[in-house]
């Protein structure tokens, strides 16, 4: 088992400061705060499933945000339809349609791409996962529709039954809720019979084999379930943007998520979100004095790869006095 046991002290910390902080910018009109509050939530659910294949599997995708793109686009084509197409807005401008829609397609995607992408490793892995993304991009941005690379205006979020994601607070609290049961569903798998052969098999694929079990699969199903969570993730960033774009999928962002995983600390529970929360901050503050942020962040991500193993999860474990186990970070 590796970093996923209990969630302990720095996940309840992380997750009372991200539902106390956002509600006090709002109350005291911060919108600005609150806005990029929503999107940390919404980058650590992606991260979160990143984590689940990069962490636990050992299977580094460079295609991640493939996913982000089609659950946001999942949430747009409707409601482009019920606008402009005479569809039926009511099924279509529902969340209980548009969301289920952006993780069943996402699952899919990932079902077909994952079991061709499993068939190789190592450097043929990443080439092979960001090749099937920029497909993607060059799909959405072939298709004027919507858009083509001007991308295309949300109009209507979705509507959720009780929940108006029009109102910024209720929006953020959805995500957070929806990034604490992504966590929670991480924690599940890892720490099942499911996640202990997926972790073996990322320490040593050949032994777990010799064992007789079928490595292939498990990747595959946890490919799947990885995409399906970041679809998920694209839906929420869709209906909070209320803006979409095949940019969103270009591997720049792919790698965006993973310097988040890596960051914060891979294969651990609050990892993703150390990650996710450190590289919102230092873009936002870094962006106010140079368009070339990208540059320091870089050498921060190459600090922390060398001097500090496990991330900010590794450098508060050890604060804590706790050793790092094998695997994590």
């Amino acid at each position: 088992m590796t970093g996923f046991g209990k969630p302990g002290l720095p996940v309840v910390v992380v997750v009372a400061l991200l539902a106390v902080l956002p509600t006090w910018f709002h109350f005291n009109g911060d919108a600005f705060y609150l806005d990029l509050a929503t999107r940390l939530v919404i980058l650590g659910i992606a991260a979160v499933s990143l984590n689940l294949i990069l962490g636990y599997g050992g299977l580094v995708s460079f295609g991640h945000a493939a996913y982000l793109g089609i659950g946001a686009y999942c949430v747009g084509i409707p409601a482009h339809h019920a606008l402009y197409g005479g569809l039926d807005a009511i099924a279509t401008n529902s969340g209980w349609f548009q969301i289920p829609l952006a993780v069943a397609v996402s699952a899919l995607f990932a079902l077909v791409t994952g079991a061709i992408c499993l068939r190789t490793k190592g450097v043929h892995f990443i080439m092979i996962t960001m090749a099937f993304a920029q497909m993607v991009y060059y799909f959405f941005v072939s298709i004027d529709e919507y858009g083509a690379d001007d991308g295309l205006v949300i109009d209507t979020r979705s509507e959720l039954g009780l929940i108006d994601f029009d109102n910024p607070l209720q929006l953020y609290f959805f995500c957070l809720g929806s990034l604490v049961v992504a966590m929670a569903l991480v924690h599940m798998i890892v720490n099942s019979r499911f996640g202990m052969v997926l972790q073996g098999a990322k320490g040593n694929n050949d032994r777990m084999v010799s064992l007789g079990y079928n490595t292939y699969l498990y990747r595959l199903v946890a490919y799947v379930i990885s995409g399906a969570m970041c679809g998920f993730a694209g839906a929420l960033l869709g209906n909070f943007t209320t803006f979409i774009s095949p940019e969103m999928m270009d591997w720049s962002h792919s790698g965006e998520l993973m310097f988040m995983v890596i960051l914060g600390g891979a294969s651990t529970a609050v990892g993703p979100i150390l990650g996710s929360a450190a590289f919102i901050i230092i873009e936002e503050v870094l962006s106010r004095f140079t368009i070339y942020w990208h540059l320091p962040f870089g050498l921060m991500l190459l600090a922390v790869v060398l001097f500090a193993r496990g991330g900010f999860s590794g450098i508060i474990d050890r604060l804590r006095g706790r050793k790092l186990l094998p695997g994590e970070g």
